[in-house]
């Protein structure tokens, strides 16, 4: 064989081998995941893991029959905005969105790109399903808790704190999940002699000199509600909670983990496994508009005792008795 023709077969073979891998890839489907922490959050990995081992619970491998990409939104709305819009740019098969913030940042980019939520807040009232049960669109997925663990919260600050008579809620003002909340904290208010006051979380400074003038009075309390600065900010409302001595209910897991008092919520790094199910549905031909968004099913009770007895606080022993994981 002549060296001309070889090096023309050889160059052959390497274009049919291009095009052969390229179809390959291709016919590979792909998943795009916009999360809502930092790519070296652990509480971020631990859900991206989950949603990944559910995956692979159901067939799926990463890298063999399916392709994942990630981006890390932090819930900051300018990295939500940036990485929605390149996540719709490679084409995915499906989009995997993580919080409030990540799912509306997605849908002001593509209204047809089927879509699985978790860890969201009020769906229907933001506009993202038509209903629960039948949501009508390219999204479903799963919600992150029903309006009334709020009266939970307030029960339980006054069960690890019986003296507490004010209570401050930090809310976003401006989402109508936060509003709602609110609302149904203050509902149970009086029948734990309770008085219940707002302070909103769209500015840290302003959180800080609201919660500096509220502890001047003795008996007092913090709420967490759950919302995007909870999870920014989580740390400087744990910090302010031990600066004036204030007893503080958070809505999740990490928080307490942190040096939060007490935390009763959703368990989330779950809700990613879960919805690794709804992706492998969808997938295989199911339509989003067809599937129900779900409400938790499981919810976690922590508390942390090195916070209490920081706070000179004695926790019940049948409170005790009831939690999922006790720091020491």
């Amino acid at each position: 064989m002549r060296r001309r023709d070889f090096i023309g077969l050889a160059g052959s073979a390497t274009v049919t081998w291009s095009l052969a891998a390229h179809a390959q890839q291709a016919a590979t489907p792909l998943i795009g995941v916009l999360m809502n922490r930092g790519a070296n959050d652990p509480e971020g990995q631990a859900r991206l893991a989950a949603f990944q081992r559910g995956l692979q619970d159901l067939g799926w491998s990463a890298g063999g029959n399916v392709r994942i990409e990630t981006r890390w939104g932090e819930d900051v709305v300018e990295l939500e905005r940036k990485y929605a819009a390149e996540l719709v740019e490679l084409s995915p098969d499906i989009l995997l969105a993580a919080g409030t913030l990540g799912l509306t940042a997605v849908q002001n980019v593509s209204r047809t790109l089927p879509t699985v939520f978790a860890a969201v807040t009020d769906p229907v009232g933001a506009g993202f399903v038509a209903s629960l049960s039948r949501p009508g669109g390219n999204v479903t997925g799963f919600m992150i808790y029903e309006y009334s663990l709020g009266g939970k919260w307030l029960e339980l600050l006054k069960q690890i704190a019986p003296g507490v008579t004010r209570v401050a809620v930090l809310r976003d003002p401006v989402n109508p999940a936060g509003i709602a909340m609110f609302g149904a904290i203050q509902a149970t208010a009086q029948s734990f002699g309770v008085l219940v006051s707002p302070i909103g979380t769209q500015n840290a400074g302003e959180v800080e000199r609201a919660i500096a003038a509220f502890a001047h009075s003795p008996n007092g309390g913090l709420i967490v509600t759950p919302s995007a600065s909870a999870s920014v900010n989580r740390n400087l409302y744990v910090a302010l909670a031990a600066r004036y001595k204030l007893p503080a209910v958070y809505p999740f897991r990490y928080i307490a983990i942190g040096g939060g008092l007490a935390s009763y919520g959703p368990d989330l790094v779950e809700q990613f496994r879960l919805a690794a199910g709804y992706v492998d549905r969808i997938l295989k031909g199911a339509k989003p508009a067809d599937l129900p968004v779900q409400a938790p099913t499981k919810y976690e009770l922590v508390i942390n005792l090195k916070t209490a007895k920081a706070l000179g606080l004695m926790v019940p022993p049948p409170l005790l008795a009831r939690a999922d994981e006790v720091i020491e």
